[in-house]
């Protein structure tokens, strides 16, 4: 299977099945002597891991990150990072109906067409599990940002149409609701929402905002590498995500240009930030702004129409552990795909222009 890797100097393998002995992730083109610790990639991955809140799946893993190798005495040493995270709580007896039919809204159709064979317990490298691998990734990538002072964050935006106020916007509060997102009445509104669509055994979709501050200017490519296509391929990489817009993004087509275009003031400071924080694919030195749409969960229990492997019509009803809402866990999973997305730019463009050239290798 090719595709599971990304990045062009600092680069990730993700690894692993649902089901599986573990999941992980091998990290290469990281520069040496970066602090990282286990613990520095578990609080990341304690944020995705499932049976958090009801809101979640209650399939019951610790998600404990292994470093097994590219760390030594606390420090990255230049070689590939190959971290670990053992599955201990797999019930593929939940998955051994679905075998014979195609489940709504899920890769099972798609990956018998191409594979003729599918890992049907949880979905195998298509399930939501796969994202330890880049969360922890991520976490690597935002140890290379930090040092550098870059600073990134995501939160929910809206669950079901229930939309976060920007004038109450709390970045303390996204970490103290079951649903992060950065305003508490619309989190509650929202949590009562999902409630519903449980009682419904239905699901729920949102959208998920992603801030990445104190950006130099001058990262990403003006052609086919634009840093915003790049970050547009890293999100849109993630399983559940179905839209993505920077900016303005789709509400800069019913603009006109004196609305959308940015003034310039003294030290080169726009007045405004509609275009999100990249111009020509190229940073601008603002804070990059972008959105991603992402789908309801595809496994409820309600009944679903569908055919089986002999294509025969009949009705389902999906059992197993499943999250009513993706939204709250896929926001680290924003983070560190974003994450990854400017580590790799970072490094990219050091080689773009001679004098920051003789400036690294200068002695």
């Amino acid at each position: 299977m090719a595709g599971s890797i990304f990045g062009t100097i600092f680069q990730i393998s993700t690894w692993g099945e649902s089901h599986g002995k573990g999941v992980g992730v091998t990290v290469d083109g990281c520069p040496a002597g970066l602090p990282l610790s286990e613990s520095d990639i578990q609080q990341w991955l304690d944020r995705r891991k499932p049976g958090q809140s009801k809101f979640t799946t209650q399939r019951k893993e610790a998600d404990q990150a292994e470093i097994l190798s590219g760390v030594f005495e606390g420090k990255t040493t230049g070689t590939p990072i190959a971290i670990m995270v053992r599955n201990t709580d797999q019930r593929s007896r939940d998955y051994s109906e679905i075998a014979s039919y195609y489940r709504p809204g899920h890769a099972d159709y798609t990956f018998d067409r191409k594979y003729g064979f599918r890992d049907y317990r949880g979905g195998g490298r298509s399930s939501g599990r796969e994202t330890i691998g880049r969360v922890a990734g991520g976490a690597v990538a935002m140890q290379l940002l930090k040092a550098v002072g870059i600073d990134l964050f995501a939160y929910t935006k809206e669950i079901g149409g229930i939309q976060a106020d920007p004038e109450k916007f709390s970045r303390e509060a996204i970490m103290e609701n079951a649903v992060y997102m950065p305003d508490m009445d619309e989190a509650k509104k929202a949590e009562e929402f999902l409630e519903q669509c449980m009682k419904e055994q239905d699901s729920a979709g949102g959208i998920i905002e992603c801030v990445i501050r104190n950006v130099p200017a001058g990262l990403g490519d003006p052609v086919f590498e634009k840093l915003d296509a790049k970050l547009a391929a890293a999100v849109f990489s993630i399983g559940a995500v179905k839209g993505f817009e920077v900016g303005d993004g789709f509400a800069a087509a019913r603009a006109r240009g004196s609305e959308n275009n940015d003034s310039f003031c003294i030290n080169n400071i726009k007045k405004t930030n509609h275009a999100g924080g990249i111009l020509g694919g190229i940073s601008d030195g603002s804070d990059i702004v972008f959105r991603a749409a992402i789908k309801p969960t595809p496994s409820i229990s309600a009944v679903q129409e569908t055919v089986n492997r002999d294509g025969e019509e009949i009705s389902i009803s999906i059992k197993g552990r499943h999250d009513p809402v993706i939204v709250p866990r896929a926001v680290v999973v924003v983070e560190a795909m974003a994450a990854l997305t400017m580590a790799d730019a970072l490094l990219m463009g050091m080689g773009s222009r001679v004098d920051m050239v003789k400036e690294v290798y200068s002695r």
